[in-house]
This record gives C-alpha cells, sequence and structure tokens, in this order.
C-alpha cells in the first residue's frame, strides 16, 4: 500500500486520502503559484496508527525515500553540516479544523544543523531561534499541549540542560531523521485530543476520518526584516466587501499570527514595506478566486522577500459575507443564481443579519477590532472552565488574553469571545466565524473587566460596553435578493 504522495500537480487522489491542506497545495501548484516543495502522508496511514497505536509498515521506508526526493529538490540535506534542510510537518483533515491538530516548524534542526545553518546565513541568532521554536513546537505536540506551555523557559532550556527532557524518546530527537518519525506520530495523535473531538462534534466532523501529514521545506518568517508571515482573504471575510483582507506579521512564523498571541498589521502594510510580495500576493488572490469560482483566503510567508502559499482555503466567511458573496458571483456570471442559493448554508443564513450595537450614550469599557459579527450579551468568563461552568446558569462571554485549540469547550458554551491580543486571522477569530459567535479581538482594556460583569460585546465595531445593551438589525440587500432568487 502506497503510504506517501508528492505534492505534484499530477496527484489526482481526493481531499479524504490527502487531506485539504494537500489538495489545496496541489491545486496551488497546478496553477503555476509558489509553493514549497514537499510531500504528504496520507489519512490511511492515520487510521492504521490510531489502530495499532504505531506507524504502519512500510511507512518508514517510503517516507526515506521521500525525504531523499526532497532533498534533491532543494539541494539540501535534512541536519546536514552544510547546507541543512529544515521541514514544515503539519496536520490537515479533509475538512479544516483550524489550530486543533499540532504543527511542527523548523524539523530538521539538530545542534549540528542549527551551527550549519547559523554560518550559512551569518545569523547565529536567526538559528537559534528557529531551534528554539522546534524544540518547544515538538515538545507540545508529544505532551499535547500548546507550544507557548513550552515556549516560556524554551530559550533558558537551550543554554543549559537538555530542552528535549519533555520529548518521549529524547535520543530520536536529536537525530533529523528521528525527528520526523516523532512528528509525524503526534500529528497523528492529535487526532484524537479533547480539543480536536470538540471541534468535530460541534461541526459534525466524522471521528473516523483521520489526518493526513504535509511535510514542506521550510520558509522562514523570521529571517530577517524581510520575512514575514501572514493570511490574505480575498475579500473581506466579516462583510465580503471585494477588497483584500487580512494581515501579516514581519519578522513571525505562522503560528505566531494564528494563535493570537501577537498582533499583526493589516495586510496593506505589505505594499510599503515588500511592494514585490504585495503584488504577487494580490496576483495570486486573484488567479485563486478564478480557479475556485468563489472567495479564497491564503496563509503564506515571505523569505527575504519571496513569497510562498502554504495553505488556500474556500470560504471561511461569516453569514453575511457569505451571502454577499454568493450574490456578487451571481451578478459577476461568474456563478448561475442557483449555485449562489445552494452555496449559502443555512448557518449563513441565520448569522447574515447580524445586529448592531447603538453605542450612543452606553459606558463602553473596551474597544478591539471587530472580527466576528453579532452582538452577544453575558456574564464575563476568565477561563475556558468558567465559561462551561457559568454558561449552565446563563450567557457567558469568554474574555481571555488569547485563545488556544485547549480553550475549545469554552469557546463552545460561549455566546462571544472577547481577546486582548490578536488580530482578524487569530485562532479566537476564525474559530468564532466558524461557528456564527461575535467575537472581538486586539482589546487590551478587556483584561480589566471583573469576572461575572455583565457586558454586550459587538463583533463588528469591536465594542464592549457595560451591561445588557440593545441592538438591531442592520438591513441587509443582497440577503434580500437572495430570498428573492430562493423563492
Amino acid at each position: 500500500m502506497t503510504w506517501t504522495y508528492p505534492l505534484a500537480p499530477d496527484v489526482a487522489e481526493p481531499a479524504d486520502v490527502l487531506g485539504g491542506k494537500a489538495r489545496g497545495l496541489i491545486e496551488l501548484r497546478r496553477l503555476g503559484l509558489p509553493v514549497p516543495p514537499g510531500f504528504v502522508v496520507g489519512t490511511p496511514a492515520c487510521r492504521a496508527f490510531l489502530r495499532d497505536g504505531r506507524l504502519p509498515d512500510g511507512l518508514g521506508a517510503e517516507l526515506d525515500a521521500a525525504v531523499a526526493d526532497l532533498e534533491a529538490a532543494t539541494g539540501r540535506r535534512l541536519g546536514g553540516r552544510t547546507r541543512p534542510l529544515a521541514l514544515a510537518v503539519r496536520s490537515g483533515g479533509a475538512v479544516s479544523m483550524p489550530g486543533m491538530m499540532s504543527t511542527i516548524l523548523n524539523l530538521g534542526l539538530t545542534p549540528e544543523a542549527t551551527a550549519a545553518l547559523a554560518a550559512e546565513t551569518g545569523d547565529a541568532r536567526f538559528a537559534h531561534d528557529s531551534r528554539r521554536r522546534f524544540l518547544a513546537g515538538l515538545a507540545a505536540a508529544t505532551a499535547g499541549t500548546p507550544p507557548r506551555t513550552w515556549r516560556d523557559g524554551a530559550g533558558e532550556a537551550h543554554r543549559s540542560a537538555s530542552p528535549l527532557a519533555a520529548v518521549p524518546g529524547e535520543g530520536a530527537a536529536q537525530d533529523a531523521r528521528g525527528q520526523l518519525d516523532l512528528a509525524v506520530r503526534a500529528v497523528f495523535a492529535s487526532w484524537n485530543t479533547a480539543r480536536a473531538k470538540t471541534y468535530r462534534a460541534i461541526h459534525g466532523i466524522p471521528d473516523d476520518a483521520g489526518t493526513a501529514v504535509t511535510v514542506q521545506a521550510m520558509v522562514f518568517g523570521n529571517r530577517d526584516g524581510r520575512s514575514g508571515t501572514g493570511v490574505a482573504f480575498g475579500r473581506d471575510p466579516a462583510t465580503g466587501e471585494p477588497v483584500p483582507s487580512g494581515e501579516v506579521l514581519f519578522g513571525g512564523q505562522g503560528e505566531d499570527v494564528v494563535s493570537g498571541r501577537s498582533s499583526p498589521l493589516r495586510l496593506s502594510a505589505l505594499a510599503d514595506r515588500e511592494p514585490a510580495v504585495w503584488a504577487a500576493l494580490l496576483d495570486a488572490l486573484r488567479r485563486i478566486e478564478g480557479h475556485y469560482r468563489d472567495a479564497c483566503h491564503v496563509e503564506f510567508t515571505f523569505e527575504s522577500g519571496e513569497l510562498s502559499l502554504l495553505q488556500v482555503r474556500a470560504g471561511g466567511l461569516a453569514g453575511r459575507a457569505a451571502v454577499r458573496v454568493a450574490v456578487d458571483l451571481a451578478d459577476a456570471g461568474v456563478i448561475d443564481r442557483a449555485e449562489a442559493v445552494r452555496r449559502v448554508s443555512p448557518h449563513d443564513l441565520r448569522h447574515a443579519r447580524a445586529p448592531r450595537l447603538d453605542t450612543a450614550g452606553l459606558d463602553v469599557l473596551a474597544r478591539g477590532v471587530g472580527a466576528s459579527p453579532g452582538v452577544a450579551a453575558g456574564r464575563v468568563a476568565a477561563t475556558a472552565d468558567d465559561a462551561v461552568r457559568m454558561a449552565a446558569g446563563g450567557p457567558v462571554v469568554l474574555v481571555r488574553p488569547e485563545t488556544s485549540p485547549l480553550d475549545m469547550h469554552g469557546l463552545a458554551a460561549a455566546a462571544g469571545v472577547v481577546t486582548a491580543a490578536g488580530g482578524t486571522t487569530s485562532h479566537a477569530a476564525v474559530v468564532a466565524r466558524s461557528m456564527g459567535k461575535p467575537a472581538v479581538v486586539g482589546a487590551p482594556d478587556c483584561l480589566g473587566l471583573p469576572p461575572g460583569a455583565l457586558v454586550t460585546i459587538d463583533g463588528a465595531s469591536g465594542e464592549v460596553v457595560a451591561g445588557r445593551a440593545p441592538a438591531a438589525a442592520e438591513a441587509n440587500p443582497h440577503l434580500e435578493r437572495l430570498l428573492a432568487w430562493l423563492d
């Protein structure tokens, strides 16, 4: 049986084998867009691992061959003492489960490879920062905890005793090829974490599908001042307005943006600082929307001014935006009216008339960025566990510095969410939009809200006000047109 597949344009296996991430990357390569070379371990290998508790027979040999092909394609060597190859190892089910499973970046940076990377780039700080990130990510993945749990002390551990003390099989983790086996097992195992199970239960995703593992050559968004990472939407994900939207973080890696621990810049900041990257990204978004005939968003990284695309997904819009995009595409003749009606789900329709607050005369306690439209009122819950407990007595609003996948049960129980940090592509924002719940992000004053206080949040304006405030639904001409087509 074949367990691995190259990320090549001629690979035809469907998303339920390759995972949605790898299937999308193959489509991007077919479009001639910049995608780092790599391969994917299919979902059948995950199901075998979950059944037997070990990697399936034959997978090791296929991984050896896939790594050798990747080394030949890049002119680098995994764990090499010169021109080392570093890998990004990411999960990818057939249906997107944002942030619910493990990711390990910078894999392959053994002490020797890190020294080689420092010598090659002339930047020891960058090389050691990349290794630190790898150690934190691998320790988190093998322990089933968020990376931040380990990252706070990772730098100190790197300078003293082994940072791998928390990684099962420390000896294997010192070998670059052994690191890959550990990472694949950790990603497979993350399919059955509590947060992933909660997400699947909410969204009706089958428990027996399993995840694929996508392995690619690293693109270092933390390489230098001309490097970074971000998420870009071809259209505004909250309103559907046909303007590029999203966020970018210079000098960071993907986890820094989606975790919500950082507050990135608006996507348009690329236009001034890296105009070539900006132009290439806009061109990619146009070509991708034309191919999928739908609004799409991409995760991207750029290293020293060169763009790479890491993921593409169609949709991911709030209800109001989903309706507008369907109507706009029908008006443009890209799809017909029947297709527009089919694309809008009952979930989208329920949230297409997102209410808004009139804050005149109200006590505004905090202001941030509206990340998921709608209005929610409830008692402040400071932790995910508190949200679950308090929700039994009435609506709650989860208020956190940022959210992680381990907060999934609290997000499910809450009527809305507010975070002190993060942007519109952070974990809290993405999950809230997928569930149709209001979200406000990047509101540092929210941390002063006392637990149990009654507040109302507006996920469009980004405001948090005291007490239970009245709200009114806005007119939605795009929805009225769509409903007329449905009739």
